[in-house]
This record gives C-alpha cells, sequence and structure tokens, in this order.
C-alpha cells in the first residue's frame, strides 16, 4: 500500500470495498447521466423494480432520440447493473447490444461506452479487455474517477496488487467517496490491514447517501466482522443494513450465515432457500448446498449443487465465464481432477488471490499438493487474513506430512475465524484435534 492512501484513510472520516469484491465479486456498476450519477459498488439487492423502471425510461427516451450515443452508452451501463441485481445473465446480452450501439453512433472520443464496456468486461470476468477498456477511456478521460475504478477491479482480479492500489489511490485523489472508499477498503483487507479496511468502510458509511449505498457499506462491515468471528457485531451491521433496505439480497445472506454460524440450521435453511430462490447465484447456491450437506441432508444437497451447475451454464451461455465456482464445486463436490483444469484455466486468465487459492485447493483434493503448497503460498503472499485461505493451506501441509506447520495453519484459520464454513470448519477442527494427537 502506498503512504498517500495510509495516510488518507487514517484521517478523521469526512462526514463509503470491497469493494468487493467479492466480491467479489466485486460488483462495481457505473450508470452516467446527464442529470445524476450513480457511481460505486452495488451488492446483489433487491433494488430490481426501480433499476427495470429507469432503463424503461431510457429506452422510451431513445426511441425518440434513437441517435443518443451517451444514452446507449448509459441503457448499456444499467443493463449490467440489473444482471447483477437479478442473477439474470441475458441482461449482459443486452447490454453489450447497447454498448455497441452507442459506439457505432460515436466511434471516437466516447469514453462513456468505454467505461460501461469495461464494466461489462469486469462483470463477465474478462479482466484483461475491462483494463484496456479502462485505459482507452483514461486516454480521453485523465481525470475521470470512475474509470479509475473500473481499472482497479480488473488490476485487483489480474493480480498486479501494486498497480491495483495506485490506481484506488488516483481515486480517492480525485473523489473521496463511497465508490473509492470501499475499493480502498478491500485493497487494504487484501493485504491484511483488517483495522484500515474496517475504517475506510466507516468512511464509506458515513458518505453514503442512499439506501442502496447504506446497505452496501453495511453488508461489508458486517461480512468484516463475520470474516473475524465477532457474530454479534456482523448482526448489528447487518440489522441496521435491513433497516434502509428490509429485502437486501446480500443482507440476508450475511444473516443466513449468522444462523448457520449459531447452529440455528432450520432458520439458516429457510433463509437460503428464500435466498436461492430469489437469487440463484452459484456462490449463494454452494454455501446452501454446503449448510445442508453439513447437516446430514444429502439429497437436498445434491440438488443445490445441480442448481450450480445449471445456472454455471445459463452463465457461460451469455458469455460470462464462472471457473472459480465451478472448480470450487468440482473440487469438493465433483471431479477433482476437472476442478484443475478449470482452475488452471482461469488462473491463466487472472493471477489474483482468489484463483490462486482455488488452484491451490483444486490441485490438493486431485492429490498434487507439492504443487498446491506453491500455489497456497501465492494465494498467501499479501497478507490477507481469511480463514479459508489458511484452512486450505492447513490441509494442504498436513496432507505433505508437515504436521507442525499444518497445525499452526489450521489453529491460525478457526482464531480467525471458527464458522468461516458449516462443512469445512469442523473438518479443519478435527484435523487439527488429529494433529495434536500424533
Amino acid at each position: 500500500m502506498s503512504g498517500m492512501l495510509s495516510r488518507r484513510l487514517r484521517r478523521p472520516p469526512l462526514l463509503l470495498l470491497l469493494a468487493i469484491a467479492l466480491i467479489a465479486s466485486i460488483a462495481v456498476v457505473t450508470v452516467a447521466d446527464s442529470s445524476r450519477s450513480r457511481t460505486g459498488p452495488v451488492a446483489i439487492a433487491t433494488i430490481e423494480e426501480p433499476l427495470a423502471a429507469d432503463i424503461e425510461r431510457q429506452r422510451e427516451r431513445l426511441n425518440r432520440l434513437p441517435g443518443n450515443a451517451t444514452g446507449w452508452a448509459n441503457l448499456g451501463a444499467a443493463y449490467v447493473e440489473l444482471a447483477r441485481v437479478t442473477g439474470d445473465p441475458e441482461h449482459f446480452g443486452r447490454a453489450q447490444q447497447a454498448l455497441d450501439r452507442s459506439i457505432e453512433l460515436r466511434p471516437d472520443d466516447n469514453a462513456e461506452a468505454l467505461i460501461g464496456l469495461g464494466v461489462l468486461a469486469n462483470a463477465l470476468h474478462e479482466f484483461s479487455a475491462a483494463r484496456g477498456y479502462a485505459e482507452q477511456a483514461l486516454a480521453l478521460r485523465p481525470d475521470n474517477a470512475d474509470t479509475y475504478g473500473v481499472l482497479a477491479d480488473a488490476l485487483t482480479q489480474l493480480g498486479d496488487a501494486a498497480a491495483a492500489t495506485a490506481a484506488v489511490q488516483r481515486m480517492l485523489d480525485l473523489r473521496p467517496g463511497v465508490a473509492s472508499f470501499t475499493r480502498a477498503a478491500y485493497d487494504l483487507e487484501l493485504h491484511g490491514r483488517v483495522d484500515e479496511a474496517r475504517d475506510a468502510l466507516s468512511m464509506a458509511l458515513a458518505a453514503a447517501h442512499t439506501t442502496e449505498q447504506i446497505a452496501f457499506c453495511r453488508y461489508h462491515l458486517g461480512a468484516l466482522a463475520f470474516d473475524a468471528g465477532q457474530l454479534d457485531v456482523a448482526e448489528s451491521h447487518y440489522q441496521a443494513g435491513l433497516l434502509a433496505a428490509p429485502e437486501h439480497l446480500a443482507l440476508r445472506q450475511g444473516m443466513a450465515q449468522l444462523y448457520a454460524a449459531r447452529s440455528d440450521i432450520d432458520t439458516a435453511v429457510a433463509q437460503y432457500r428464500a435466498l436461492t430462490d430469489r437469487a440463484p447465484l452459484p456462490g449463494y447456491l454452494i454455501e446452501f448446498g454446503e449448510l445442508l450437506q453439513a447437516a446430514g441432508r444429502f439429497d437436498e444437497a445434491a440438488a443445490e449443487y445441480q442448481a450450480v451447475a445449471d445456472q454455471i451454464r445459463e452463465l457461460e451461455a451469455q458469455g460470462a465465464t464462472e471457473n472459480v465456482d465451478a472448480a470450487l464445486l468440482a473440487a469438493d463436490h465433483g471431479d477433482p481432477a476437472e476442478a484443475v483444469r478449470m482452475a488452471q484455466l482461469e488462473f491463466g486468465r487472472r493471477q489474483s488471490v482468489i484463483t490462486a487459492d482455488v488452484l491451490a485447493w483444486s490441485l490438493h483434493k486431485a492429490g498434487r499438493d507439492t504443487e498446491a503448497l506453491i500455489y497456497a503460498d501465492r494465494a498467501g503472499a499479501l497478507g490477507w487474513r481469511n480463514a479459508t485461505l489458511g484452512y486450505h493451506r492447513g490441509m494442504i501441509l498436513a496432507a505433505l506430512g508437515r504436521t507442525e506447520e499444518a497445525a499452526a495453519a489450521l489453529a491460525d484459520a478457526l482464531r480467525i475465524n471458527p464458522y468461516f464454513s458449516p462443512l469445512h470448519a469442523p473438518i479443519a477442527q478435527r484435523t487439527l484435534d488429529m494433529l495434536g494427537a500424533r
């Protein structure tokens, strides 16, 4: 991290990342508009109706003014957001059509369309293309904060940590606010600077002025607390977010995780079922399946894993690659050799912390632990304090017979967050106990 970013994050709050990514995703959408700007990370949320209504109004304007290149760019960006919000990949195709139309109408000096294409490419996990679009847009608008957001997201996923931090810093310099502070938070978290990440998210919350932004910030503050095993703190943020947006799906997912962590399995199952009925996203479906598997409800778990595979195929049909989720599904609940193939394919496209960890885990499940450790070490190189990464590394070390190192890694993972997974946390504890008995 640069000193400049560190100083900015330590200054008093300005009375909003993740920008997560994680979403990841990290979900970042820019919707430019001549009258207002709606910029920044957007979590999966129940904002479909107003967003759909906004899209309809944009389409009506374009019916009257079909030669408006900026209008088509705005529409394309709005469709990307709608795809994220609803989980319906068909909107990606509509976004591409609108953005292509904008470029046709104005092939030169069309930064708005280039930014939209960058947002779409990030959403489709085409991060090299997203970086290219951002660089083209910066050549036209060198001081555009939104473009640095697109660039930062792409660079983070491509594994260029130093350049991603620099892009976040530039975005902070140009426009400190929800979008830049949340990206800074994610960058800090990846570098193991959790307290500063929390400070950045608190700044983001102080800067938030819409219900979407408030809910988004509260979700990520809650997720940061959950990832540190602080269940009560996480719940306070989730509940505060739900006061602003009662049907916000990411907050509902956070609450479902909390119920599972507290062993209220029936409530957790009910929450996940409602969540995945509304937003059948691969990550949610895998979480639900693993909760069911941990509860011994194996047939129901298998149905959820099949739903993941079906959803991934639908996304791929629209051009969105989901190799990370597909590899994790195959590694833990399918064919480890296929998991390795998909993880290697994804790592070839982007060398991020996430893809390094997924490749390490896939190689471990395929019995290739010497190779797996190389990527597990790479996943931890930035210093991210993440229980899942520690668990994966500990299990790889255990398989290699490096008992003391394995025990240390697993103990650290469980210290970070003993509730990180209803399926895998108990495995981590049993393995740790077994190693201690040797």
